[in-house]
């Protein structure tokens, strides 16, 4: 194949796939209160229902990227997908909530692998010079999927069954495979290694923590069942940090955290997420749940916020090329906590849809700001060969935010609120929404400290780098790629 077909076959394959996994990030919102009558599932349970999927998926994302830099980022691709469309048919089989949690974690490995080799393989494919653009459009992709989630969610439990929102995948992943097997052009990265201590320690010291902080409510802050999980993982965490130390072949590498780009990048990251995710697993059941919409009624409310991407994230990742990703990142962190506050102030049982709408807008276009601007700026901030694990660290801590996110503003949630009627369920709500505004606050604050883009290149990287950076040399930037002989 010719290089505009290899490109133009590995940004059809990756995007696709991107976009499914993406999807079910937010599809399952809609069905919330469906599966929750349907299963006699309790709000602890919801929230697996949700984290077990985002949990899976953020302590597997380095791994992921880890896996295809050692066996072929092709071949591990096709793995990836292959278990998240297995996932997401167990997840349609399932007779349980408790089924149904462990069906969501299988997909979430399988996502775990796919997201980050999406990113590395466009990046591969596509000129240096152009890969703003590139990461724009794979932004607004992603963000059509975060769009259509809770509508296709609403639109498939009001027109067939909840079980229908996994059996959607199934179809996609067995026609995107063979399409993947022959268009894909396969690479390695310089890190052949796997971290195996490191991975057992990142995952079970957020296991613990995202564990104490679902039960915590429902069993006491105190009690050996929620504070033990707790403490151990924040311990766990603290080892993981001490081990990547040591390791000469770390999976978060440490020295990344010295670029004040990469750390400010991904401290915005973090608390964007925390305050994004839990803010509509809240959002998504109000419609249903104290105004009486049907799903497809509550998805399609939530349009003016989560179609934002599809118009502004393309334009965003441009943007992103010719004045740097602070601006953007500051102004869309400002426009989401605002949008957020908007909504906790008006808020109520019976507030008119249309005095929700303009929060909806700015909260839509200040995350139509974040996806492609930040994953241009992680990117830049590291030699090309180590692309894919800095794109893994940075959607892990995204992808942990969002874990975080929706445990604690639950848990805020069923301190002061319940579902026992409209307003125990309002007046939940709104302080949880409070607390996912000030966290994305804090993420525009932390979005002030990434350096002026002709600063974020660090010295580290070698001028070779440094021309690919500037698009100096696309010829430079594919050899980067290792493309292994045998495909």
């Amino acid at each position: 194949m010719s290089a505009r077909a290899v490109t133009f076959w590995t940004f059809v394959v990756t995007s696709v796939a991107v976009f499914m996994v993406s999807l079910d990030n937010l599809v399952v919102t809609t069905a919330l209160p469906v599966i929750k009558s349907d299963l006699g599932a309790s709000l602890s349970g919801l929230e697996w229902t949700v984290n077990a999927y985002t949990l899976t998926f953020a302590v597997l994302l380095l791994t992921g990227a880890a896996l295809g830099d050692r066996f072929g980022r092709k071949r591990m691709f096709l793995v990836g997908l292959a278990v998240f469309t297995a996932g997401s048919a167990a997840a349609a089989l399932a007779p349980s909530i408790d089924a149904l949690v462990a069906a969501r974690a299988l997909q979430g490995v399988g996502a775990a692998i796919v997201t980050p080799l999406t990113l590395t393989i466009l990046s591969g494919a596509v000129p240096p010079a152009r890969r703003g653009m590139a990461l724009g459009i794979w932004g607004g992709v992603s963000g059509l999927a975060v769009a259509l989630g809770p509508v296709v969610g609403g639109a498939i439990v009001e027109g067939l069954s909840w079980q229908w929102i996994f059996w959607l995948n199934v179809p996609i992943g067995i026609v995107l495979l063979p399409i993947a097997l022959s268009r894909l052009t396969e690479s390695k990265g310089p890190n052949r290694s796997l971290d195996l201590p490191g991975l057992g320690l990142a995952s079970v010291g957020l296991l613990g923590i995202v564990w104490g902080l679902v039960r915590g409510n429902e069993y006491g802050w105190t009690s050996l069942g929620v504070a033990g999980p707790i403490i151990a993982g924040i311990v766990l965490l603290g080892a993981f940090v001490l081990w990547e130390r040591r390791t000469p072949e770390p999976m978060v590498p440490l020295r990344f955290f010295r670029s004040r780009a990469f750390s400010a990048a991904n401290v915005t990251s973090l608390l964007m997420s925390f305050g994004m995710f839990g803010s509509i697993f809240l959002l998504a059941q109000f419609f249903q749940v104290v105004q009486g919409y049907s799903p497809l009624e509550a998805g399609i409310r939530t349009l003016p916020w989560t179609a934002m991407p599809i118009l502004v994230a393309p334009i965003a990742g441009m943007f992103s090329d010719r004045i740097g990703a602070r601006p953007l990142l500051v102004a869309g962190m400002a426009l989401m906590a605002g949008g957020l506050a908007w909504m906790a102030i008006v808020t109520s049982p019976t507030v008119a849809y249309m005095e929700l709408v303009p929060a909806f807008v700015m909260a839509g276009v200040g995350m139509s700001l974040y996806f492609a601007p930040v994953a241009n700026l992680v990117l830049s901030t590291v030699r090309r060969k180590e692309e894919g694990k800095a794109s893994g660290v940075n959607n892990t801590i995204r992808e942990v935010g969002g874990v975080f996110g929706v445990a604690v503003l639950a848990s805020v949630f069923s301190a002061v609120g319940s579902y026992a009627s409209p307003q125990a369920f309002v007046d939940g709500m709104i302080p949880a929404i409070w607390v996912g505004a000030i966290a994305v606050a804090l993420a525009g604050v932390a979005a002030v400290a990434i350096p002026p883009r002709e600063d974020v290149v660090p010295d580290s990287v070698s001028l070779l780098d440094r021309g690919e950076r500037d698009g100096a040399s696309a010829a430079a930037g594919e050899l980067a790629c290792e493309p292994d002989a045998a495909a």
